[in-house]
């Protein structure tokens, strides 16, 4: 289960696995990878994160829901690494583009205590096709697999656009009462773009007491104006170094995050 802080907006920070076997991009090295995402893990808490979110970014491009075997094998792995590397850090996964059901199998296996979910409820067309909301089959089985894991739910996320033309508010209304889910994540249109402050009061509005989350584009300056209305924020892109994305974390810029995040609620 996710525990956020009571103190201080919550920070997960995103450790993104470079290619994994199977996918184009893969160096031939899965070592190589998992000893990336231990590093980074490593520089994401001691910049100040409370919580490490592992998922497959380097497999582009994705597939709209079951991920094949070897996909899976390798998230094991470096699952296994970063909780080897980090025991007392809070990790969760993140199956992309939608395989809530893998990632339901590997929070059961690691121990992993959250899930996010990118398309829980409804219907979204992305660059992969049609991503399909299977909350009935997800709930079910997280309950027979892993009843603690906490559902981290996007709210007409990134890189897609809903096939419906139901409003943010009434998707969050229909996630947290319909879904079930435990927390709402609020994105731009797309990796490293900001909401807009006013999408996320709107999500907050109809969350009720569900927590609501930044999942992309957050920055120190911007923090301020996000912040107001969310509980904190899974940052991946601008904590790497020079904030490319396909770069390590860089301590320094995980710190100045905390710090905005920390100001924003001070």
């Amino acid at each position: 289960m996710l525990r956020l802080p009571r103190d201080r907006p919550l920070l997960i920070g995103v450790v993104h696995l470079l290619a994994t076997p199977g996918a184009p991009r893969f160096a031939g090295d899965l070592e190589a990878v998992l000893h990336r995402a231990a590093e980074d893990a490593r520089a994401l808490l001691r910049g100040g994160c409370d919580a490490l979110l592992v998922e497959n970014l380097g497999d582009v491009p994705y597939f709209p829901g079951r991920v094949p075997p070897e996909t899976v094998a390798a998230m094991a792995l470096a699952l296994r690494r970063v909780r080897e590397t980090a025991p007392d850090a809070q990790v969760g996964v993140n199956v992309l583009r939608n395989d809530a059901r893998a990632g339901l199998g590997l929070a059961a296996a690691t121990g992993a205590g959250f899930l996010r979910v990118n398309v829980h409820t409804g219907v979204a067309v992305g660059d992969q096709g049609l991503l399909v909301g299977r909350a009935a089959r997800t709930l079910r089985t997280r309950a027979r697999l892993c009843p603690g894991v906490s559902l981290l739910c996007d709210v007409h996320v990134k890189h897609a656009s809903p096939l419906g033309r139901e409003t943010a508010a009434e998707a969050t209304r229909d996630l947290v009462q319909r879904g079930l889910a435990d927390v709402l994540v609020v994105t731009g249109a797309a990796t490293g773009r900001a909401p807009a402050p006013e999408h996320v009061a709107e999500v907050r509005e109809a969350a009720g007491n569900a927590p609501v989350l930044i999942g992309s584009g957050l920055q120190p300056d911007g923090a301020e104006a996000l912040l107001e209305h969310a509980d904190g924020a899974i940052v991946g892109t601008w904590l790497k170094r020079d904030g490319r994305i396909d770069e390590p974390v860089d301590v320094e810029r995980v710190a100045l995050v905390r710090s905005a995040l920390d100001a924003a609620r001070g």
